[in-house]
């Protein structure tokens, strides 16, 4: 089991993410010029939808459905944005950088649930990028946005970057504040600087694939 000291950061890191999303759902719908109703819907699904996926992979219980807290933050963060989201000059900027405070959150606090349900350090990693990136790609497939990942700039590599450091300084005995920190740190200086730089990985290239009559030949 996590140490209650881990366990009460963790709580407020996801506590705090899940606001973080929830702002970044609801300001798509903003963009979308949605109703009261529809900057709920996305603020909350936003907010607890990729925490909902890790849970039940790893067979827990949902983080959200005993501790009402999570679901009634996305709705004081959903309705604060319907109310204020036009004073805002770039909501596109202020919701790509908090998506990056929130990616980076997530992927500490879902790599750490992972380490703790004892599926191993590759596996929890998985769960840390699971839980980063869910709640933005459903909220782009629901706000009929481009989905996140599909940028050219690094994303998911950011969250893995994150996950990876935090297993890995956990697995050689670091302190869990450590742990913590680093994580978070990389994740998000490495998302930070693919905005700001344009960084990415190379991608495939198209090119002409094997003619019928070389296989027959072959």
């Amino acid at each position: 089991m996590l140490a209650p000291t881990l366990q009460s950061l963790l709580t407020v890191m996801d506590l705090v993410a899940v606001a973080v999303f929830a702002i970044t759902g609801a300001l798509v719908a903003s963009r979308k010029e949605m109703d009261i109703i529809g900057f709920l819907w996305l603020g909350i699904i936003t907010g607890v939808g990729g925490g909902t996926v890790r849970d039940l992979l790893l067979g827990l219980p949902v983080f959200w459905m005993h501790e009402p807290v999570y679901v009634v933050t996305s709705v004081v963060m959903s309705v604060a944005v319907y109310f204020t989201a036009h004073l805002a000059q770039s909501r596109m900027k202020i919701l790509l950088w908090l998506d990056a405070v929130g990616l980076s959150m997530v992927t500490v606090a879902g790599t750490a649930k992972g380490l703790d349900a004892g599926v191993g350090p590759i596996n929890a990693i998985v769960m840390g990028v699971i839980t980063a990136s869910l709640g933005g790609i459903i909220r782009d497939i629901l706000g009929h946005e481009p989905s996140i990942i599909l940028r050219k700039e690094i994303y998911v590599t950011a969250s893995l970057m994150g996950a990876l450091i935090y297993a890995a300084s956990i697995g050689l005995g670091a302190n869990n504040a450590v742990g913590t920190a680093l994580g978070f740190s990389v994740a998000f200086v490495v998302r930070g600087f693919a905005m700001i730089y344009g960084w990415s990985l190379p991608t495939y290239r198209s090119r002409p694939g094997v003619s019928q009559s070389n296989q027959d030949r072959s």
